[in-house]
């Protein structure tokens, strides 16, 4: 206790020396709990948006179906059989065929992406809705798509396809529906059409190439189709979300070895300035452990003031942008990414924060302090180095 009481006198003795070191280890503090809040909020907003938007609760593709590679779309295609027309009709899965085609907006060629889907979905945020007319060739499209191709919502494009026998054929959809999405493989390259409508276009009549799931839906692998779950579908934002945070741990830790540095340079100053107290201590009966207990909770302390510190301007900061969020501007990345993030702050980073930067702080005072065991009390009372 009596560490404690001479270390936390000395501290405040220390005016000026201490509250700088004081405000250099809360801005750190605050810095790290920033970027990992606002990297943690990304992640969560992005799988939020992706399952919202494409993953639901996982898919069923077609065994030579990918989703990188065009050439696959041709033969990526089956019969719904009986079994999951049940479970469409049931609402715990949505169909979707797949097929490569080329648009002609104002005469340009652009290569897209034709995907039937059910109008009467309600798996995913998709405004289906707007193409329930089936008399009608509707299209409904993302504002990536829409500004790629330079249309509006009323707009005609001719589309050109091939339809099962290989032979071409073209129509004029109608855009009916321009949506906003942040999920860039829902909107880039993509024209959303009736299920039933494309497959009349192509022949391809009651056949699908992959299924949305629903969340409810418990039929796990199929025979005839792959089961996709939902880790497989959002890891390119899990390892762009890893390589976020590996970069930012270089950040933080550089910003925190300046932070403690600044405390272990106090703590080599005040061991050589205070040689006649050490000396005093050691000469009163205390034994070298406890005054080196000292200068180490001294150094630790900071740490603890400088969480105090850090929570009286960072936590209104904090809450403030959890509750409206930051946009930095990016614009279309290509990434699943909101022009708005909110920062996501849980009490484990907090917790963790707190502790390593406690930590860290205590070994850094420590080091200098184990100078003091070899001191002897009759050179240190002279003040003399040793």
């Amino acid at each position: 206790m009596i560490a404690f009481k001479l270390a936390y006198r000395n501290l405040i003795g220390a005016g000026l020396r201490t509250w700088l070191n004081v405000t250099v280890l809360s801005f750190a503090y605050v810095v790290i709990i920033f970027h990992q809040g606002l990297i943690d909020g990304w992640h969560r907003q992005g799988l939020l948006d992706l399952k919202a938007w494409e993953v639901g609760g996982g898919h069923l593709w077609h065994p030579a179906y990918n989703r990188y590679d065009p050439i696959t779309f041709q033969d990526s295609h089956r019969n719904i059989d009986d079994k999951l027309i049940k479970k469409f009709n049931e609402g715990q899965i949505a169909p979707v065929l797949v097929v490569q085609a080329s648009a002609y907006p104002d005469g340009r060629l652009i290569s897209v992406i034709l995907k039937g889907i059910a109008p009467r979905q309600e798996i995913v945020s998709i405004p289906t809705r707007y193409l329930a007319d089936n008399n009608a060739v509707n299209a409904v499209i993302g504002t990536r798509m829409a500004k790629l191709m330079k249309v509006k919502e009323g707009d005609n494009i001719l589309i050109r396809w091939r339809d099962k026998n290989g032979v071409f054929d073209a129509t004029e959809v109608h855009i009916i529906k321009i949506f906003k999405c942040d999920v860039p493989s829902v909107d880039n390259g993509q024209i959303w059409l009736s299920l039933e409508n494309l497959q009349k276009m192509t022949g391809l009549v009651n056949e699908a190439t992959y299924f949305i799931l629903s969340e409810s839906y418990n039929e796990g692998k199929t025979d005839e189709w792959k089961f996709i779950p939902p880790s497989y579908l959002t890891r390119e934002l899990d390892e762009i979300i890893r390589s976020k945070r590996g970069g930012g741990m270089i950040m933080q830790g550089i910003l925190l070895i300046i932070a403690l540095l600044a405390i272990f340079d106090t703590q080599v100053l005040s061991i050589f300035r205070r040689q006649r107290e050490i000396g005093t201590y050691i000469a009163l009966g205390m034994t070298r452990p406890q005054v080196i207990g000292i200068f180490t909770v001294e150094g630790a302390a900071h740490s603890v003031f400088a969480a105090l510190a850090g929570a009286v301007y960072g936590i209104p900061l904090f809450i403030y942008l959890a509750k409206y969020g930051i946009s930095f501007g990016f614009g279309d990345m290509g990434l699943t990414l909101a022009d708005t993030l909110y920062p996501y702050y849980s009490l484990e980073l907090i917790f963790w924060t707190v502790l390593i930067v406690v930590l860290a702080a205590t070994i850094v005072s420590y080091l200098p302090a184990r100078r003091i065991a070899k001191m002897k009390p009759t050179e240190a009372l002279k003040g003399k180095l040793q």
